[in-house]
């Protein structure tokens, strides 16, 4: 018949996952975990400028918390970055804060929004002072 055919290419096996070459999974390894320890730095970094201990950026949700003190925005934005969508939004309002705070422009701050991987290592190991609430000034 004509399903017939049809019927024998379906089985219950699962499909066959081909093998993942070795030398690719340690070098994707190698590079994963190079990247990770950039950004941890980047970030220890940062917040060692702004005169907070660097080690707040290991601890998971304060280290957000003290990103918010950074940027001059109450801890309670915390909650706000929760919410689906608004969430988005507060986190570019951060990062533009954070910015300005180290005498970026808001374009920067848009940048360390989409392209954090780049512009954190520019913001923590360039010649960025942090300015605090002077920033606002000029």
């Amino acid at each position: 018949m004509i399903l017939t055919p049809i019927l024998a290419q379906i089985s219950n096996q699962p499909p066959e996952i081909p093998p993942i070459n070795p030398v690719v999974a340690i070098v994707a390894g190698v590079i994963g975990f190079a990247f990770v320890i950039l950004m941890i730095a980047s970030i220890w970094r940062v917040f060692t400028k702004a005169g907070e201990p660097g080690c707040a950026c290991l601890i998971p949700f304060h280290n957000t918390v003290v990103l918010l003190k950074l940027a001059g925005k109450p801890c309670w934005w915390f909650f706000l970055m929760l919410i689906p969508l608004v969430g988005i939004v507060i986190f570019f309002i951060v990062n533009i804060q954070l910015a300005e705070r180290f005498g970026k422009t808001a374009g920067f701050g848009i940048g360390l929004s989409l392209l954090g991987f780049i512009f954190l290592p520019i913001l923590a190991f360039g010649d960025a002072q942090y300015l605090g609430d002077r920033s606002s000034n000029h």
